[in-house]
Protein backbone atom coordinates (compact mmCIF):
# COMPACT_ATOMS: atom_id res chain seq x y z
CA UNK A 1 0.00 0.00 0.00
CA UNK A 2 2.80 2.38 0.96
CA UNK A 3 4.94 1.99 -2.00
CA UNK A 4 1.67 2.51 -4.63
CA UNK A 5 0.58 5.82 -2.23
CA UNK A 6 4.37 6.83 -3.10
CA UNK A 7 4.15 5.66 -6.72
CA UNK A 8 0.89 8.11 -6.87
CA UNK A 9 2.70 11.09 -5.16
CA UNK A 10 6.07 10.82 -7.77
CA UNK A 11 3.61 10.22 -10.59
CA UNK A 12 4.73 6.51 -11.57
CA UNK A 13 1.79 5.44 -13.31
CA UNK A 14 3.96 2.49 -14.80
CA UNK A 15 4.19 0.93 -10.69
CA UNK A 16 0.66 1.21 -10.07
CA UNK A 17 -0.50 -0.36 -13.46
CA UNK A 18 2.53 -3.14 -12.69
CA UNK A 19 1.10 -4.06 -8.74
CA UNK A 20 -2.43 -3.75 -9.80
CA UNK A 21 -4.06 -7.55 -10.15
CA UNK A 22 -4.53 -8.27 -13.95
CA UNK A 23 -8.36 -9.18 -13.20
CA UNK A 24 -9.11 -5.52 -12.09
CA UNK A 25 -6.68 -3.50 -13.27
CA UNK A 26 -8.20 -0.42 -15.61
CA UNK A 27 -6.87 0.06 -19.23
CA UNK A 28 -5.05 3.06 -18.30
CA UNK A 29 -4.73 5.28 -15.22
CA UNK A 30 -4.55 8.85 -14.91
CA UNK A 31 -1.74 10.68 -12.06
CA UNK A 32 -2.71 13.98 -11.24
CA UNK A 33 0.51 15.80 -9.91
CA UNK A 34 -1.21 18.96 -9.22
CA UNK A 35 -2.38 18.28 -5.50
CA UNK A 36 0.32 20.65 -3.10
CA UNK A 37 -0.22 18.49 0.01
CA UNK A 38 0.26 14.57 0.44
CA UNK A 39 0.03 12.63 3.61
CA UNK A 40 -0.93 8.54 4.58
CA UNK A 41 -2.06 7.01 7.40
CA UNK A 42 -2.48 2.99 7.70
CA UNK A 43 -5.63 2.73 9.83
CA UNK A 44 -5.63 -1.44 9.94
CA UNK A 45 -4.50 -4.09 8.52
CA UNK A 46 -5.80 -7.82 8.29
CA UNK A 47 -3.73 -10.77 6.63
CA UNK A 48 -0.94 -9.46 4.72
CA UNK A 49 1.53 -11.32 5.97
CA UNK A 50 4.43 -14.02 5.30
CA UNK A 51 2.89 -17.12 4.57
CA UNK A 52 -0.55 -15.26 3.87
CA UNK A 53 -2.13 -15.17 0.29
CA UNK A 54 -4.06 -11.83 1.01
CA UNK A 55 -4.78 -9.13 2.95
CA UNK A 56 -6.51 -5.86 3.39
CA UNK A 57 -6.08 -2.01 4.49
CA UNK A 58 -7.90 0.68 5.46
CA UNK A 59 -6.33 3.58 5.32
CA UNK A 60 -7.12 7.81 5.41
CA UNK A 61 -5.27 9.80 2.20
CA UNK A 62 -5.15 13.42 2.07
CA UNK A 63 -4.05 14.58 -2.03
CA UNK A 64 -4.51 17.75 -1.60
CA UNK A 65 -7.62 19.03 -0.22
CA UNK A 66 -8.95 15.80 -1.08
CA UNK A 67 -9.27 13.16 1.70
CA UNK A 68 -9.77 9.75 1.07
CA UNK A 69 -11.14 6.55 3.11
CA UNK A 70 -10.43 3.31 1.41
CA UNK A 71 -10.31 -0.16 2.42
CA UNK A 72 -8.09 -1.94 0.08
CA UNK A 73 -7.95 -5.80 -0.91
CA UNK A 74 -4.67 -7.45 -1.97
CA UNK A 75 -3.14 -10.87 -3.45
CA UNK A 76 -0.21 -12.31 -3.35
CA UNK A 77 0.49 -13.21 -6.91
CA UNK A 78 3.53 -15.04 -8.54
CA UNK A 79 4.86 -14.00 -4.71
CA UNK A 80 4.35 -10.17 -5.48
CA UNK A 81 1.36 -8.11 -3.72
CA UNK A 82 -1.46 -6.89 -6.25
CA UNK A 83 -3.58 -4.51 -5.65
CA UNK A 84 -7.26 -6.12 -6.40
CA UNK A 85 -9.85 -3.29 -5.60
CA UNK A 86 -10.82 -0.58 -2.90
CA UNK A 87 -14.05 0.36 -1.11
CA UNK A 88 -14.21 3.89 -0.19
CA UNK A 89 -15.82 5.12 2.87
CA UNK A 90 -17.80 8.37 2.82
Amino acid sequence: MRSRFSAYVVGDGDYLMRTWHPRARPPQIDVDLDAAAYHLEIVATSGGRPGDESGVVEFVAQIGADVIRERSSFTRRAGRWMYVDGVLDG
